[in-house]
């Protein structure tokens, strides 16, 4: 009974682990080229029962979780080495490819974790995780985004063959098309002028930037 039970979880994981083959390009094409309804999207999915819930496309951490993976695995296929170890912190994150990608994706998870507090507080509603998981998933599908950016633009930057202006015009483009999209949504979420949602969500962008420095910091020295 056990093994059939094993089997059967086994069976499950191999064709959801399939499945990301057609759905993660599918749910990143939304972002790009509706960012906005796939949030809003992602607002509706969280009424939907859980074994229903973002049926047709990757749940949003879960996107940003494999976008993280893919950039680490490129990155290492393109001889980028990680981090130097010189820490005993740093040597567990980069012993393995799950351990790194964990780390990375909870420190880039800090972006739309702020944000969403930010959009909470300003709307006046209690700071919960009820009240933090909508907006917190929304802000997922952007930070994959804009991810997939940076990762894409730290190539460049780290291969001396490669044009290193290329990299910072992909990471300065990602980073303006999320500025950009966050602050149409902080200005839909709080019915606000786009100037005033823009200086909102550049502020909540720096200070995810600081706790990331945070935490990044103490690693280096532990």
């Amino acid at each position: 009974m056990d093994f059939m039970k094993l089997l059967k979880s086994f069976e499950d994981f191999i064709f959801e682990a399939a499945s990301w083959l057609i759905f993660y390009p599918l749910t990143l094409g939304r972002i790009m080229l509706h960012p906005l309804k796939a949030m809003e999207y992602s607002d509706r999915e969280q009424s939907d029962d859980n074994e229903h819930r973002y049926d047709d496309s990757l749940s949003p951490p879960l996107l940003l979780m494999v976008t993280i993976l893919l950039s680490n695995l490129i990155s290492t296929a393109v001889h980028i080495a990680p981090p130097d170890a010189t820490t005993s912190m740093l040597k567990t994150i980069t012993a393995t490819q799950q351990n790194l990608t964990l780390f990375r994706t909870l420190l880039f998870s800090l972006i739309p974790l702020i944000a969403a507090s930010s959009v909470v507080r300003r709307q006046g509603k209690k700071l919960s995780r009820q009240t933090l998981r909508a907006p917190f998933y929304a802000q997922c599908y952007l930070a994959a985004f804009c991810a997939a950016f940076v990762a894409a633009g730290d190539v460049f930057l780290r291969r001396p063959e490669l044009n290193n202006a290329i990299g910072a015009t992909i990471i300065c483009g990602g980073v303006l098309w999320f500025l950009v999209v966050q602050s149409a949504w902080f200005s839909a979420k709080l019915n606000i002028s786009r100037p005033k949602a823009a200086i909102i969500a550049v502020w909540a962008t720096v200070r995810a930037l600081v706790y990331m420095l945070l935490v990044v910091i103490p690693v280096g020295y532990i």
